[in-house]
């Protein structure tokens, strides 16, 4: 095996010396400078007693010291956990429950992520890996005081252990209250991020134009941290946008490379079209977070050129798949890893047949955080199960065609949302389609459409109808529609399909020999037209 984690980082930074690796606000840090911040953090966190095995809450944003805290923190060995914005203080505070140490801006909390990050100062909880009811206060650390700590100049001292749990990374709580997925240091380890020699090909299209990366949000999240560590490996800089406007951004970082959602990239592309800016010196843009029409991706290439990337993973699993802008729109590439298309009784079944995706990737989780049940149903016989449904074709392309849970229960007959959704997508009227089950009196369960209308367009209910029942059925029809402006999105910037569902349960209803058209009246940030 490698150099355990983060010894693979450590060896970047080293090499990079005086070269530029992150821009903050208006400073330049350079390799050596950022080393330098990582030794002086770990000589901190020893000195407050953190070692191999201790759980670290890491509360920062974005920043060349938050990549230090962070990277320092594997250095002792320590599980790391990463708490992102948009949490409840609920879910904050579970998070936080059993962790021995919190690494804050400042000794008082302030500047962390809000409500539901502080707790009670005071002495640090007097066991290592506390029970998860273990409500006793842990220990602040302030960003200041671990990195005026000695830097003795040698190379820092890496005391993690493989079978540990290097960090615990939440899900994005699309489906209910977020997880926390373990990864070990061996599974960190065996990632490729850091080893140009075993990129998979759209991952090496992709590292050659990571020159100016944007980061943003928070390095808890796994996305931004994996590209993050790509970008470094490739030889690039890191340069962080608060807050991160599209295309303003973009323009004022000189960035050639950034993550965006599916909703964001709609926004610019609609902005460049309307007040185009110069975008010449952009160069990839990488979707993630849910999946993308190839109506919408041919727009943005058509109008932003070769720059989408679309990738696949999850917080489980890390990247599974990537498609690059030559492959065709509403593909996915070809999958680098381990992954078999199943049928319900776990069975393989051959290309272009539906079924269950199950991936092994070399990084992945080994299951969740104090869930063994959940655990047993996810992570088996060293599978992960997806929970998504899709095929492979002749070629080995791997196409995405819904979620095992996203359901509409007709008659007692499961028909799935994401062959709905594609489908009205399709229409010249339609830009953006989302559907939810509602109850109905007749057959338990009917599907009622989210519509972004195209541009010009206005969708008509018994047109819809009559395309999805001639294609999939008349069970799978929509007897509902709601016209959006757009979609709500959960903090992770996916499509959030709980507040569709719940405001689309409320306001007025007209009825028509077509079924029902609804314009509901919704939360104060459900805009509709």
């Amino acid at each position: 095996m490698a150099e355990l984690f983060p010894g693979g980082v450590l060896d970047l930074l080293d090499a990079a010396g005086d070269r530029p690796v992150f821009e903050h606000a208006d400073r330049v840090v350079s390799g050596a400078g950022l080393l330098a911040s990582v030794r002086r953090a770990a000589n901190g966190l020893r000195k407050h007693g953190v070692g191999p095995g201790d759980g670290v809450a890491v509360l920062l944003g974005v920043s060349p010291e938050a990549f230090a805290a962070i990277t320092a923190a594997h250095v002792v060995g320590a599980r790391v956990v990463g708490v992102r914005p948009g949490l409840t203080e609920r879910q904050q505070n579970h998070l936080l429950a059993d962790v021995a140490f919190r690494v804050t801006e400042r000794a008082d909390g302030r500047a962390a992520p809000p409500a539901g990050s502080g707790g009670a100062t005071g002495g640090r909880a007097t066991s290592r890996n506390a029970p998860a009811d273990d409500r006793r206060p842990a220990e602040r650390l302030a960003l200041d005081d671990l990195l005026s700590a000695a830097d003795d100049g040698a190379p820092p001292r890496v005391t993690a252990r493989p079978q540990d749990i290097a960090r615990l990374i939440h899900t994005s709580g699309s489906t209910g209250v977020p997880k926390a997925c373990t990864q070990t240091y061996a599974a960190m380890t065996a990632a490729w991020t850091l080893r140009p020699d075993d990129w998979p090909p759209a991952i090496r299209e992709l590292a050659a134009r990571l020159d100016r990366f944007l980061v943003f949000g928070t390095l808890a999240s796994q996305v931004m941290m994996e590209y993050g560590l790509l970008t470094l490996a490739a030889g690039g800089t890191l340069v962080t946008a608060d807050p991160p406007a599209f295309p303003d951004a973009l323009v004022r970082h000189r960035a050639t490379a950034g993550v965006i959602t599916v909703a964001r990239l709609a926004k610019l592309v609609a902005s460049q079209r309307d007040s185009p800016v110069d975008l010449s010196g952009l160069r990839a843009l990488m979707v993630s977070g849910s999946p993308m029409e190839p109506g919408r991706l041919r727009e943005a290439a058509d109008v932003l050129g070769p720059v989408v990337f679309h990738g696949y993973g999850q917080t489980e699993t890390g990247t599974i798949s990537m498609a690059t802008p030559a492959d065709e729109p509403g593909s996915l590439g070809v999958p680098p890893v381990d992954l078999e298309v199943r049928d319900p009784s776990g069975r393989p079944v051959p290309p272009g047949a539906d079924g269950e995706l199950y991936v092994r990737t070399p990084s992945q989780s080994t299951g969740y955080w104090r869930e063994p049940a959940l655990t047993a149903e996810v992570f088996t016989d060293g599978w992960v199960r997806t929970r998504d449904l899709g095929h492979l074709d002749a070629g080995g392309r791997l196409w995405l065609t819904g979620r095992t849970r996203d359901v509409i229960i007709v008659n007692a007959n499961l028909y799935y949302a994401g062959p709905i959704e594609r489908l009205l997508a399709t229409d010249p009227a339609v830009a953006e389609a989302y559907v939810v089950a509602v109850p109905d009196d007749d057959t338990g369960e009917s599907a009622h459409a989210f519509v972004v209308p195209a541009a010009g367009h206005a969708p008509d209910l018994g047109a819809l109808r009559a395309l999805v029942a001639a294609n999939l059925g008349r069970a799978c029809a929509p007897t509902r529609l709601t016209l959006i402006e757009e979609v709500p999105l959960t903090p992770a910037g996916k499509p959030d399909k709980r507040r569709l569902a719940a405001g689309g349960d409320q306001g007025d209803v007209r009825h028509g020999p077509q079924g029902v058209f609804r314009k509901s009246r919704r939360p104060p940030d459900f805009r509709e037209l």
